[in-house]
């Protein structure tokens, strides 16, 4: 019986495995690279392998008929197939996709540097900002460091690959900030309103932005604002140019806080010691408060408020260019309040909202006087000196909300939509004994829709597709403009992107406000295409690229001798050229330098340019050297930075008296900018054990050398005369103290700079 009973088990297993399929093959990643450790398995069965090192894998199943395989393995899409099982040997050679994740994904940067939380291509954040030599703590100080922006002295903004500054717009989380830089007199360059500590992400794209925004020829600065703090904290601290003060409450529940802040700046002391090359008769002044709180709304979701208010005032004398004993006094007052409301949160697993509300106004109270030897008024009725004594009060005030929504995709993908509603409105008064005086407003309701997507099709290829609708009540015209932006990786931590794009942009308000005749306006228009390489790696920063952007429909102005009387549209102008950066942690111990480059050929006839030549703001060739060492022995940071740009043009345009028409009759170029600036942080705190009180001093110059700057020339009312356009002082002079309570930024600045 035993043996009977073992000749049949024989039997069977016999018969078992004579029955069996051998299922077997080779696993390989889309590239043709062999897939290891890869499960392979018949769906809704036991029966399955997983792939050795060179992907190859074999197993046995005794299951017949169709079939599903499915076939898993980390990083890579799961697979399922139909294969039919029968007796013997089933050979199938199976490729997978991978499945886009954020540490290996491709991100589209082409035309953008950013800073966040979020991002492996982090360039400046709100430490690198405080301790670039030249910024002075100023947020656009230091993204001027950065290739394409311009080195321009004499007026306000970012100047980026030949647009002027009202074509670059300032965003903060997600709405447009209408007057983000300081109130200032002509000739001179005012810094940012806002300090960088407020912010926890920074993107400067300087071309192809996203379709989220709109209204901007040339980039875009977009900044988002921080969450709640670690924990809660006062700050104090008194420099050469003014004192300030803040504190931040967190909640005992850590989901909700507030803080106010205060600085008072004046410039007094600094003038007495630092010597200007104006009379400044009002010495320059600023009052400015900050409130923000910030409450959890849910797990996933934050309200944000900020507030800003400042008020300033100034006043300074300079010699009258059309006289040798007269001056003219430029006297300025101005208020200005900031305040944005945010909110974001996740609705489900695949939907999130973004919404945003803010109002901003800005009052200018400017008064201008011609003024003899004793500053005494001179009221002269005949040209040029009748239009130097009058008063303007210009008021802008703007209104915005805006709404994003976005529906997570597969993968990484992702679509966002939304819209966005602006109402401008503007006011001019301005007076003068011997002009007419004049009231002029205007105001624009401003709408727009927009919608986007991110598509991953794999971790090495990515898109970005979206477009916008606009419309301005002011035009009555409304637009519709693509966005495109492709990523392909192209080798370890390296990948090349491309970006195409329409920008469009309405007159600025002083094309409506100074009572001049204008018909049937449109909107400039700009075409960008971007080309663009990147290597990032936590120690090393690379990037190339190349851009064209082509200018139609710019803003032309047209006079009656030499006063302007109107505008139309039919400007034009290209601008191209290559950037370089490269930032580098690693190479010397204890050091982080980065170092940028741009040449710029840029070219555009607009305002009253008798044809297309190089603009006054643009330079050919600008270059940027930052470095910064921490010494740990020393407590102390050390920071340099040296820039240097070729030769601005100037140019005396005016009207010729026998045709008509506007002529070049004087034209040059500036001599070439060089800057050396040096900073150096001493943080005494570090090491202390229990400490509860954190201190850094500060000293800074900028220009170190004092190298003569020229930033262009003025000319009298008959072009018999020029003057040069130069800083106020040859060098800038800092030295502060800052003491912080609860919160110890030392290890901030140290690991930043590792």
């Amino acid at each position: 019986m035993k043996r009977a009973i073992l000749i049949l088990t024989l039997a069977l297993i016999t018969l078992h495995s004579i029955s069996q399929t051998t299922v077997l093959g080779k696993i390989k990643d889309n590239k043709g690279q062999p897939v290891g450790g890869a499960s392979v398995a018949i769906k809704d069965s036991y029966d399955g392998g997983t792939s050795d090192s060179l992907g190859n894998y074999s197993f046995k199943t005794s299951e017949k008929g169709d079939k599903i395989l499915i076939t898993s393995s980390i990083g890579y899409k799961v697979t399922e197939q139909k294969v039919t099982l029968t007796d013997g040997e089933l050979k199938t050679d199976i490729v997978l996709k991978e499945e886009p994740n954020e540490l290996k994904a491709v991100v589209i940067t082409a035309g953008t540097f950013e800073a966040s939380d979020t991002k492996r291509t982090t360039v400046l954040n709100p430490i690198d900002i405080v301790t670039t030599a030249s910024a002075n703590a100023d947020v656009t100080g230091a993204i001027r460091t950065l290739p394409g922006a311009q080195q321009v002295g004499e007026n306000a903004g970012l100047f980026v690959r030949g647009g002027t500054a009202e074509e670059t717009k300032v965003f903060i989380d997600g709405t447009l900030v209408n007057n983000f830089f300081l109130s200032t007199a002509p000739d001179i360059a005012s810094r940012g309103r806002f300090s960088p500590f407020i912010f926890k992400g920074t993107v400067f794209s300087s071309g192809g932005y996203s379709a989220i925004y709109g209204q901007a020829l040339s980039s875009a600065l977009i900044l988002e604002s921080t969450d709640l703090p670690d924990q809660s904290s006062a700050s104090v601290g008194v420099s050469t140019v003014g004192l300030n003060g803040g504190y931040q409450q967190l909640s005992k529940s850590k989901k909700s806080s507030w803080g106010i802040g205060y600085s008072f700046t004046h410039l007094g002391a600094y003038f007495a010691v630092v010597k200007q090359r104006i009379d400044n008769f009002q010495i320059p002044q600023f009052h400015n408060t900050e409130f923000n709180f910030r409450i959890k709304t849910s797990k996933t979701g934050m309200l944000k408020f900020y507030g800003y208010f400042n008020s300033s005032r100034l006043g300074l004398r300079r010699p009258d260019i059309d006289s040798s004993n007269l001056k003219d006094a430029f006297g300025l007052k101005n208020f200005n309040v900031y305040s944005n409301l945010s909110w974001k949160e996740k609705l489900g697993d695949k939907w999130k909202l973004s919404m945003g509300i803010s109002y901003s106004t800005n009052t200018d109270k400017i008064s201008n006087e011609l003024q003899d030897a004793s500053n005494k008024i001179q009221q002269l009725s005949f040209d040029p000196y009748s239009s130097k004594n009058f008063n303007l009060e210009a008021r802008s005030d703007l209104s915005q909300i805006k709404t994003v929504f976005e529906r997570k995709l597969p993968g990484l993908s992702a679509v966002r939509f939304g819209g966005e509603y602006l109402y401008y409105r503007d006011r001019n008064d301005f007076s003068n004994k011997f002009i007419s005086n004049s009231l002029t407003k205007t105001d624009d309701h401003f709408k727009a829709a927009f919608a986007e997507t991110d598509i991953y099709i794999t971790n090495d290829l990515a898109a970005k597709v979206g477009g916008r609708f606009e419309h301005s009540s002011q035009l009555n015209k409304s637009n519709i403009v693509p966005r495109v932006s492709l990523a392909y990786k192209v080798g370890a931590q390296s990948q090349a992107s491309f970006a195409y794009g329409i920008f469009y942009q309405k007159p600025e308000k002083e094309n409506f406000l100074r009572n001049y005749a204008y018909s049937d306006l449109l909107y400039a228009k700009a075409t960008h295409y971007i080309l663009n390489y990147q290597k990032v790696s936590r120690e090393y920063t690379f990037r190339l690229e190349g851009f064209y952007k082509k200018y139609n429909e710019l803003v032309k102005t047209h006079a009656t001798g030499n006063m302007i009387d109107s505008f139309s549209n039919g400007g034009f102008g290209n601008a191209k050229g290559i950037e370089l950066f490269w930032r580098d942690r690693k190479t010397f111990k204890n050091v982080d330098y980065w170092i940028s480059y741009s040449y710029l050929d840029t070219k555009r006839d607009y305002l009253n340019f008798p044809y297309a030549i190089q603009p006054n703001f643009a330079a050919n060739h600008t270059a940027n050297l930052v470095v910064k060492k921490f010494v740990t022995k020393l407590k102390t940071q050390f920071n340099g930075s040296y820039t240097f740009a070729t030769g601005r043009p100037y140019y005396n345009i005016r009207m010729d008296d026998n045709t008509g028409k506007f002529i070049v009759a004087d034209e040059g170029k500036t001599i070439p900018f060089h800057s050396m600036s040096f900073s150096v942080n001493y943080l005494p705190s570090i090491g202390k054990q229990n400490a509860k009180k954190f201190t850094v001093f500060v000293f800074s110059i900028n220009n170190i050398l004092g190298t003569n700057q020229v930033f262009g020339y003025n000319y009298s009312y008959n072009g018999s005369r020029k003057e040069p356009i130069l800083p106020t002082a040859k060098r800038f002079f800092f030295f502060g103290c800052f003491i912080s309570f609860g919160v110890d930024r030392s290890e901030d600045v140290i690991n930043s700079n590792l």
